[in-house]
């Protein structure tokens, strides 16, 4: 029968690419022992047949569907909902999730004994097996679990914040309005699986580009995770994006980037100002740092990711640049055995010893084995791989360059005065994990009035039992701080001493096939403490190969030391350090991308010159 009233509730729904769990939720609420409610269906731009899977369900006049064309986010299909709505009672029914029968009744119940009460929250089910009398600890309040009275208040939405913290959405709006009251029953699941939205937000499986290409965002994000900072891609980019177009150079390139950009991955638009056109073709599931695209900072044009090679033949790229990170190994590889004729580079960083661990390791050196140019990431990266196929780096045009490198832009800041000029104690910082300082070190540290500024949110929840411990050793001497983007990389770490580089004691003996991951590896952090004109602070491991090592000692640049009291007497010479740091300051350049620019384009074209007199390189691999 036509309902001609207001129901008592209306249950929002909002849907994303949940074809194979939405006739579930559906079958939950109409098995509801309530059923004065309506349902207002969201899809949110899904593709997988999700229209066709609410369909038999339409027919119920209490249930009512809305389609987006694309995503817009969360905030935007719940605000639509509510917009669609009639009942003075709102609750929420995502449709990867599930009621109990008595779901509703029970929350409406208890804000009918309760006036003043503006939410009720029931308990819940999770990870099928778990429940929670009310609300789920370490986590706010899920939808699922949720009623609340009709309020004029509206969720943000994509282009003010994304986030799987409801706190920040809407909660925290309601709470000054009335008391949150729970059921203390469990009537409904919060359904566990692997695309749950907060899976897809929180580092360091999820996080920014794993939602970025999850939903396919098209436009910068501000994003905060509850497990990670705070990052403004709208404002950080803003003058990059808004620029012109750099006009194309009489002998510019048509680079086609592949895979992913990991870090730092503005620096790409140093080829773009050069007069080169890029273009982007990214892999699929990326990990919290592996940036793929649309890129918020502009001038690189998408490839669609359905039906790429076809667009790959119709742009004709002069050079496909696949990239960097182990997770792009598999799609790299499948690019370069479709597009043999292209010259194709392959620029490898982390790691060799993951893709071992991750089966990736055939599709690994046949990227090596086929490409028509290889870049590694270090010299003692090439001399590695040289282990593992002899005569590699000589058997095509191979060149040496740090992955992800930053964009020459975000150095542009004045020095900060030293925090040791007033407090005459050393301090020290590690932007990002202290990787080598163990609590007692620490300790140590403290001991000779050293300091240390450990600075990264995320990386502090994934430390703390190790900040708990540290803190108790040498109190006063360790230093919590928020994570500090680019742009004031150079004012905000400039006020310290010296920087910690990974520290470890290398035990290959100078032998290549002995060497392991830190002993190959340029950390990101180098180009950040660069930035800033730190010495940095590292292991001597005299007699080992190791990469930071050779490089620093090239450009004397660090600080090494074989036991803390000698490095203690290192870094309380003021004379000394300051020549390094003045040395640092002046070879800073070295870190950036955009140094590098010529070389590479340099590569690039002798690249596709050899290519070029030995076509179809690729024919017999695979």
């Amino acid at each position: 029968m036509q309902l001609i009233h207001a129901p008592a509730v209306s249950v929002l729904m909002p849907t994303f690419e949940h074809a194979q769990f939405i006739a579930r939720a559906l079958d939950s609420l109409l098995a509801q022992r309530m059923e004065d409610w309506e349902a207002i269906i969201v899809d949110d731009g899904s593709r997988d047949g999700t229209q066709a899977a609410v369909a038999p369900y339409l027919g119920d006049p209490r249930i009512h569907f809305y389609r987006l064309p694309e995503n817009k986010g969360l905030g935007h299909a719940l605000n639509l909902a509510l917009g669609k709505s009639r009942a003075p009672l709102v609750a929420y029914l995502p449709s990867d999730d599930v009621y109990y029968r008595d779901h509703l009744q029970q929350l409406k119940a208890r804000l009918d004994q309760d006036p003043a009460a503006v939410l009720a929250f029931s308990g819940v089910r999770h990870r099928y097996n778990r429940d929670a009398d009310g609300q789920i600890a370490g986590r706010p309040l899920q939808l699922v679990q949720c009623m609340h009275r009709r309020m004029q208040l509206r969720w943000i939405e994509r282009k003010e914040l994304e986030s799987d913290d409801l706190d920040r959405l809407y909660w925290s709006l309601l709470r000054p309005l009335g008391a949150f009251v729970g059921t203390g029953s469990v009537s409904c699941e919060w359904v566990d699986h692997p695309h749950q939205r907060h899976k897809i937000m929180q580092e360091p499986a999820g996080g920014i580009n794993t939602f970025r290409s999850r939903y396919r965002v098209t436009q910068p994000l501000r994003f905060h995770s509850s497990a990670g900072h705070h990052i403004d891609e709208v404002t950080q980019y803003q003058a990059m994006r808004e620029r012109p177009d750099t006009p194309p150079a009489a002998d510019g390139l048509k680079i086609l980037l592949v895979g992913e950009l990991a870090y730092n991955a503005d620096r790409v638009l140093a080829l773009e100002e050069q007069g080169h056109k890029l273009y982007g073709l990214w892999m699929r599931d990326p990990y919290w740092y592996n940036t793929v695209g649309p890129l918020p900072f502009g001038h690189v044009e998408d490839l669609p990711r359905d039906n790429w090679r076809e667009a790959v033949q119709r742009i004709q790229p002069d050079v496909i640049y696949a990239l960097l990170n182990w997770q792009a190994v598999p799609f790299a590889h499948e690019v370069m055995m479709a597009t043999r004729g292209t010259p194709f580079v392959w620029h490898f960083k982390e790691g060799p010893f993951i893709c071992m661990e991750k089966g990736t390791w055939p599709q690994l050196v046949e990227l090596h084995r086929h490409a028509d140019g290889q870049i590694f990431s270090s010299p003692e990266m090439r001399d590695w791989f040289d282990t593992v196929v002899p005569g590699l780096s000589r058997s095509k045009p191979t060149h040496v360059l740090d992955g992800d490198l930053p964009k020459r832009d975000w150095f542009d800041q004045p020095r900060s005065p030293l925090l040791s000029e007033s407090d005459g104690e050393v301090h020290t910082v590690s932007p990002g994990r202290p990787i080598g300082l163990h609590p007692h070190t620490v300790a140590e540290l403290a001991a000779h009035r050293i300091h240390l500024h450990f600075y990264g949110e995320f990386t502090h929840g994934q430390w703390k039992e190790w900040i708990d411990r540290t803190q108790a050793l040498a109190p006063g001497y360790l230093h919590l701080h928020p994570n500090v983007e680019q742009g004031r990389w150079t004012r905000e770490f400039s006020q310290y001493d010296a920087g910690w580089l990974h520290s470890f004691r290398s035990v290959n003996g100078g032998e290549l096939r002995r060497a392991n991951w830190d002993d190959l590896n340029y950390p990101a952090r180098m180009s950040t403490l660069a930035a800033a004109g730190l010495p940095m602070i590292q292991q001597s491991n005299d007699g080992a190969l190791v990469a930071t090592r050779s490089l620093a000692q090239a450009l004397g640049i660090s600080v090494f030391f074989d036991d803390i009291a000698g490095l203690a007497a290192a870094l309380h010479d003021r004379g000394a350090m300051q020549a390094v740091r003045e040395r640092v300051w002046s070879q800073r350049a070295q870190f950036t991308f955009d140094h590098h620019v010529p070389q590479l384009v340099t590569f690039f074209r002798s690249v596709i010159e050899a290519a070029s007199s030995q076509p179809l390189r690729r024919a017999s691999a695979g």
